[in-house]
């Protein structure tokens, strides 16, 4: 297999994880999604810190130091000394409302969680914001 794509199949099986668990959560509590069902959101991830978060949720995609990838089969921006991630609410809306290949996964999240990965991911890697985002400002986005 060729390393592009043993990549896609890293971020593919990563999300298969973190969906996989929330789609158990699901079944014990009854079905819920968009208008058209296709995608889950009465599901929550249980990890209590942004970086648990991160590490179960994003790196998959975004790799484990947040240098994301680019190859044939799709594109994963680095999150590593991203000057996006400079206005908080921008990760925020990303997480909340996906962008481009990124589904909402930030509707699977409580608003704290939500805060907590988006402050992890601006304080790491390279990254020095240290204004960190509420769960109060995660609220008002949603």
């Amino acid at each position: 297999m060729s390393k592009s794509k043993s990549i896609s199949a890293l971020c593919l099986a990563g999300l298969a994880l973190a969906a996989g668990g929330a789609v158990a959560a699901v079944a014990q509590s009854g079905p819920a999604g968009d208008a058209d069902g296709a995608f889950v959101t009465a599901a929550k991830f249980s990890e209590p810190t942004g970086e648990a978060m991160y590490r179960r949720v994003c790196a998959g995609c975004h790799m484990p130091k947040g240098e994301g990838v680019s190859n044939g089969a799709g594109f994963y921006p680095a999150l590593a000394a991203n000057p996006k991630l400079e206005a908080g609410g921008y990760p925020v809306y990303i997480l909340l409302n996906g962008m481009n290949g990124m589904p909402a996964l930030g509707r699977m999240m409580t608003d704290q969680q939500v805060a907590e990965v988006v402050n992890y991911v601006r304080t790491h890697f390279g990254n020095n914001y240290g204004d960190a985002v509420t769960a109060e400002e995660v609220k008002a986005l949603r």
